[in-house]
Order: structure tokens, then sequence, then C-alpha cells
């Protein structure tokens, strides 16, 4: 499953609730590079289920930029439930 999909979702819920959000799908590999360059601009970081394995590596990367990061639900990402993955970052910052 792409997760541009749920991003999508997660658009178009926030966009429905009248939030201005800036929601994107990066390679996992790729996250150390965009918190160097936009580590500034970025609230939280969500990790898709099938690499889960990696939360504590990455978890080290958002500490140093005091970015929370949490994996998204597993069951809310096969459903592509972007109302309940938006809701998932939105606690991670609220």
């Amino acid at each position: 499953m792409s997760t541009s999909l749920v991003v999508t979702k997660m658009e178009k819920t926030a966009a429905e609730r009248g939030l201005d959000l800036n929601i994107y799908a990066i390679p996992e590999q790729n996250l150390r590079d965009e918190l160097e360059l936009h580590g500034g601009d970025i609230q939280a970081v969500l990790l898709g289920p099938q690499v889960r394995f990696k939360l504590a590596e990455n978890k080290k990367l958002t500490d140093e930029h005091q970015i929370p990061i949490a994996v998204i639900d597993s069951v809310a990402y096969g459903t592509l439930n972007g109302a309940k993955v938006l809701d998932q970052a939105l606690s991670l910052v609220i």
C-alpha cells in the first residue's frame, strides 16, 4: 500500500476541518536528510507500520530536533482512514 494514499486522505480530512497543514510522505531512509533540511518546520513524524521496527532508530533522530514520532496505527493505515491517522498526528503536537 502506498503511504501517499493515506496522505491524500489526511489532507482531505484536514481541509474539511479547516486546518491548514502541510502533510507529505517521504521514504523512511530519507528522514535524516529531511530533518536536517526542514526540521524547524516539522511538527510530527509518523512512520508507516511496515517500518515500525525502525522506530527506536528514528526516534533518536527526531529527538535531536525535539519532534515527536510514532508509528501509524496499522488498522487505520490498512483501511486508509485518513481521519484517524490525522488525529494520531495531531495528538502528538496538541
